[in-house]
């Protein structure tokens, strides 16, 4: 389901929800003001409408005024966008996207982050011997 999540929004949608993650609540002009490249009110209203289509926005009536916010959980959108990075750039291997994220000279990584890595590695081999 994760991965359906994150192929289902198109790039102008991911951008707009993104958004409203940073935001946690927004109207549209609100959005609108965040939003890179032109884009027209009434622009940012029919995509947050088809957002709440698709359920992936939900809004609350201030007033006239509708003020956005996600519906899907931050994690479950991260896991999403993380499972598609994996599989489209990494052929879904976590090995590579570690491998890519150290570097040829892992230079790009602190000794302390090495450090907690390593710790993260280490429970879930304990973890997964139990």
């Amino acid at each position: 389901m994760a991965k359906s999540l994150h192929s289902k929004l198109t790039r102008r949608e991911r951008q707009i929800v993104d958004i409203l993650y940073r935001r946690r609540r927004a109207t549209a002009a609100q959005v609108m003001e965040d939003m890179v490249g032109d884009v027209s009110y009434s622009t940012v209203r029919t995509q947050l409408r088809v957002l709440e289509e698709k359920g992936h926005v939900r809004h609350d009536a201030e007033g006239l005024r509708y003020v956005y916010s996600p519906k899907v959980p931050r994690s479950t959108a991260r896991r999403s966008a993380l499972t598609h990075l994996v599989d489209t750039f990494f052929d879904g291997s976590t090995e590579k996207v570690v491998a890519a994220l150290l570097g040829s000279d892992g230079g790009q990584v602190s000794d302390d982050e090495l450090a907690r890595i390593a710790d993260m590695v280490a429970k879930a081999q304990d973890e997964g011997e139990q």
